[in-house]
């Protein structure tokens, strides 16, 4: 693998990953772009513990052109982009409408109870492929290594910036879920803080330890493992599976079968076996309700500093779609009290997507 770095016009980083040493990535960004936004504000919520990021220049982001004004493909002369070379394999670059980003400006108190703080940290976008009508079920296994290999590389270099706690890589797919960019790509964000969800796991994973001596992510593995109703597919070194107590209606979580905290830990055969399954799983999707299935992948990593020996690295991926024309909305139960009400029994979802032909 080669990896490329240059700056876009406005000095944003921009990281080429290319399968030969031999790509030219000479190209410059010939566009002229406005000054970088300031850092959003985070503002603690005393209530429930929670920092909210406040980020109102992202009001403006693109959203939705048409593909022939896509800033996600590679540049031509009538449509320059994020991406100046004239194709790409993977490419990475800072997100010019971040939610958290490293140039700060004045935040001032706003009174009461809510502490006000920047939003310091790191905000990247992840090309998957250069063809814009593609998906990432559709990646071979050699290009899904190469994305791999970029979330390790970013992963790795987001925790050593001063400030960031947490590195999320994760995709939103699909126009129900609310993307603003169609072309396929993911985003990483290096929080200033561990989430809100990251924190009750790790919570749980340490009450667990204290009562049984184990791992609670490796235990619930083995029991989906033993138990078998809810595995939708497996390989030699990862197996995917609905949780038992899945949230929504199609929900999948893919596990290695070793502990590791983050993707940096995955032994190249590990790697190499994560593409083929995944992309399985993805297939299954879109072939649950014969249309493309809408979802959030979500990659689950240790904190930089913190509940790294009890984290263990997997993959949740759920839709919001629950039949061909209907969608779950979060409504009472869940937006105000963060109940969740599950309309589809996740034995039967595991069970339909298991029988599904993928090839």
């Amino acid at each position: 693998m080669k990896r490329t770095i240059t700056h876009l016009a406005d000095g944003r980083e921009l990281f080429y990953f290319d399968r030969r040493d031999d790509a030219d990535r000479g190209a410059t960004d010939a566009r002229d772009l406005p000054p970088r936004p300031p850092a959003s504000e985070l503002r603690y919520d005393p209530l429930t513990e929670e920092w909210i990021a406040v980020a109102g220049h992202r009001q403006g982001r693109t959203f939705l052109p048409p593909a022939s004004e896509c800033p996600l493909c590679p540049s031509t002369p009538g449509n320059l982009t994020e991406v100046p070379s004239s194709a790409y394999d993977v490419v990475v670059f800072e997100n010019r409408f971040p939610s958290f980003s490293t140039q700060t400006g004045e935040h001032p108190q706003v009174g009461g109870l809510s502490e006000v703080r920047p939003g310091v940290g790191r905000c990247e976008v992840v090309c998957f492929t250069s063809d814009h009508g593609s998906s990432f079920s559709e990646l071979s296994a050699g290009q899904v290594e190469l994305v791999m290999e970029a979330w390790i590389d970013r992963t790795a270099e987001l925790s050593a910036m001063p400030g960031v706690e947490q590195v999320f890589c994760f995709e939103n797919r699909g126009a129900e879920i609310g993307i603003t960019l169609a072309h396929p790509h993911g985003q990483i964000y290096a929080y200033p803080y561990v989430t809100p969800r990251t924190r009750l796991s790790l919570g749980a994973a340490e009450r667990h330890r204290e009562r049984t001596g184990g791992n609670l992510f490796a235990d619930v593995l083995a029991a989906e493992r033993e138990a078998g109703i809810r595995v939708v597919a497996s390989n030699e070194h990862w197996t995917a599976f609905v949780p038992a107590a899945a949230r929504w209606p199609v929900e999948v979580h893919l596990y290695p079968h070793r502990q590791v905290p983050d993707l940096g830990g995955l032994q190249p055969a590990e790697r190499t076996a994560f593409g083929p399954l995944y992309t399985e799983v993805l297939r299954r999707l879109d072939g649950l309700f014969g249309v493309p299935m809408p979802y959030v992948a979500a990659w689950h990593q240790a904190p930089v500093n913190v509940g790294r020996e009890l984290s263990y690295a997997h993959l949740e991926l759920f839709s919001i779609r629950r039949a061909p024309d209907k969608l779950k909305y979060l409504a009472g139960s869940e937006s105000a009290m963060g109940a969740f009400v599950n309309d589809v029994l996740p034995e039967e979802t595991a069970r339909l997507l298991r029988s599904l032909v993928t090839e």
